[in-house]
């Protein structure tokens, strides 16, 4: 089970990466000073990366609990 809890942790860092990729991208575009729809646009393209990585990390995190209690 010890191999579950690694494999978890690895997906939570990952997610982790996805989450903070997501919020350095939205930032550079707040401050690009776009018009409102480009804006939208651009936030648009950048929440299913955003959605995903928290997927990614919620299941790490599951793995995790479920590899401590299994071992």
């Amino acid at each position: 089970m010890e191999s579950v809890v690694w494999i978890g942790a690895g997906l939570s860092f990952l997610g982790l990466i996805g989450i903070v990729y997501s919020i350095v991208a939205v930032s550079r575009a707040k401050r690009a000073n776009l018009s409102d729809e480009e804006l939208r646009a651009r936030i648009s393209a950048i929440l299913p990366i955003n959605l995903g990585a928290l997927l990614v990390s919620v299941i790490g995190l599951m793995a995790v609990v479920i590899g401590i209690m299994l071992g």
